[in-house]
């Protein structure tokens, strides 16, 4: 299924793999994932990666969807030495143009006084390891927040697509997700990373009626 706003269309293969393709045909993958893509695709002119998780830096995915002269962005923490491609490193926390893309990184992690840690209290994701990207694309300000609790730094970002984890355990789940959507003020949600493991597995129509009663578009894609 896809998903359209203005000039973009949105796939979500599955998981926290997201495809996007501008109306001039430059396609753009985050976080793609081998186990929820189909066959190699091949298609796409940058590809961005925002954390060294299994399912979101994944060499081979990488490679079975990027062009053969892909542009290839990782956040700069990634050890990408495993990669053929020449790579782009992405900030904790700035600004920078990638393939003609504006491209603001955004520190992402658990709140380690928060729900979402490990039997050692510990967060699933600390600070350091994992970034968010806001990405202008023809005119629309795209976020992608990651895996990623909802951070008081979060407040002062707008967007006009917003694409949240909703899973819960290892990220926000779909209450918090909720109340990071109202602050974003996006005109389409497109939630995220959710019923792929047990432990993230969430009531995404519930998710999504929340925020349609407010008046904000919610698509399942």
């Amino acid at each position: 299924m896809s998903v359209d706003y203005d000039s973009l269309t949105f796939e979500r293969p599955g998981h926290a793999s997201v495809r996007i393709e501008t109306d001039d045909g430059t396609v753009v993958y985050v976080d793609p994932w081998s186990d929820v893509l189909e066959g190699e695709p091949g298609d796409g002119d940058v590809v961005f990666v925002t954390h060294d998780d299994f399912d979101h830096y994944d060499p081979d995915a990488i490679e079975a969807v990027a062009t053969d002269d892909a542009t290839v962005a990782v956040y700069e923490e990634v050890d990408t030495t495993d990669l053929h491609q020449e790579v782009v490193d992405l900030p904790y926390d700035g600004e920078m143009t990638v393939a003609g893309i504006d491209v603001r990184s955004v520190p992402a992690y658990n709140d380690p006084s928060g729900d979402h840690v490990d039997d050692d209290g510990e967060p699933f994701h600390a600070d350091g390891e994992v970034i968010g990207l806001v990405l202008e694309l023809e005119g629309a300000a795209v976020f992608v927040p990651s895996d990623t609790d909802f951070l008081g730094h979060h407040e002062d970002i707008s967007a006009d697509v917003f694409l949240p984890p909703i899973g819960g355990h290892f990220t926000m789940d779909r209450h918090e997700a909720a109340d990071f959507a109202r602050s974003v003020g996006p005109e389409l949600v497109l939630p995220i990373h959710y019923d792929t493991f047990d432990p993230i597995e969430t009531d995404a129509d519930a998710f999504a009626e929340d925020l349609e009663n407010e008046g904000i578009r919610v698509e399942l894609f």
